[in-house]
C-alpha cells in the first residue's frame, strides 16, 4: 500500500470537531483556530473540559477518516486535543496532513505518552502527574514542549514541576475554571512570586464561545 493510500485508509476515534473558534488558552490565546478533539484519556482529571474525569465511557466517539477531517477545516491553525492525542499512533500522520495544507498545528497533551511528531507542530504540555501519579510526564516531553500550561487548583502544583522547566520554554499558569473565584487570586499571587510566568485565563469561557 502506498503512503497516500495508507493515509486515506486510516481512521481516528473522534470526540468532536468544531471550526472557526478561537484558542482560549496559553501562548496562542485569541488566535482563530479549528479544533479536532480525539476521544479517550486514562488520566482522569476531575475538571476535564471534555468529560474524561470519570473515564468518559458514555461520551460520543466516532471513527472518522483523514479525508473528511481535512475537508472540514476552515481556520489557519488547527488544535488537536482530547482526550489525549499522543495515545494514537495515527497522530503523526494527522499532523503531517494539517501541515501539508499550509496550516499551523498545535497539540495539547498531558505528556504521559510519547511519540515522535513533526518539529513544526507546536506542543502544549499540561502536566497532570499531580492529579494522577500513575501518568507521569515522559522525560522527552519536557524538551519537546513549546509551552507549559499548568492548571492551578491549590498552588502546590508549581513546586512539583519547576525542576523540569527549561529556561526558554514559556510557562502559563491557568486558574482551574470551576473554582475560579478562588483560583484566579491564587494564580495572581503566584505570578507576583514568579514574574517570568504568564496568566492563561481560558478566554473562550469568559466570552462564551466553544
Amino acid at each position: 500500500m502506498t503512503r497516500q493510500n495508507a493515509l486515506q485508509a486510516f481512521t481516528l476515534p473522534i470526540h468532536e470537531t468544531f471550526q472557526q473558534t478561537i484558542q482560549g488558552e496559553g501562548y496562542w490565546s485569541g488566535t482563530p483556530v479549528d479544533f479536532i478533539r480525539l476521544a479517550g484519556c486514562p488520566v482522569g482529571c476531575p475538571w476535564c473540559d471534555t468529560g474524561y474525569g470519570d473515564g468518559g465511557t458514555d461520551l460520543p466517539r466516532q471513527l472518522r477518516g483523514l479525508g473528511e477531517l481535512m475537508a472540514e477545516l476552515k481556520s489557519p491553525r488547527v488544535v488537536i486535543s482530547g482526550g489525549e492525542p499522543f495515545l494514537y499512533p495515527q497522530l503523526s500522520a494527522l499532523v503531517d496532513a494539517v501541515l501539508a495544507s499550509s496550516r499551523g498545528v498545535a497539540i495539547e497533551t498531558s505528556g504521559a505518552f510519547w511519540q515522535e511528531i513533526s518539529a513544526s507542530a507546536w506542543v502544549t504540555l499540561s502536566p497532570k502527574q499531580h492529579v494522577s501519579p500513575r501518568y507521569p510526564v515522559q522525560s522527552q516531553m519536557w524538551t519537546r514542549a513549546n509551552e507549559i500550561k499548568l492548571v492551578v487548583s491549590d498552588g502546590t502544583e508549581l513546586a512539583q514541576y519547576q525542576p523540569y522547566f527549561l529556561p526558554a520554554t514559556p510557562v502559563f499558569l491557568q486558574p482551574e475554571w470551576t473554582d475560579r473565584d478562588r483560583t484566579v487570586p491564587l494564580v495572581l499571587t503566584l505570578l507576583r512570586q514568579y514574574p517570568s510566568y504568564r496568566l492563561s485565563l481560558q478566554l473562550h469561557k469568559w466570552i462564551g464561545v466553544e
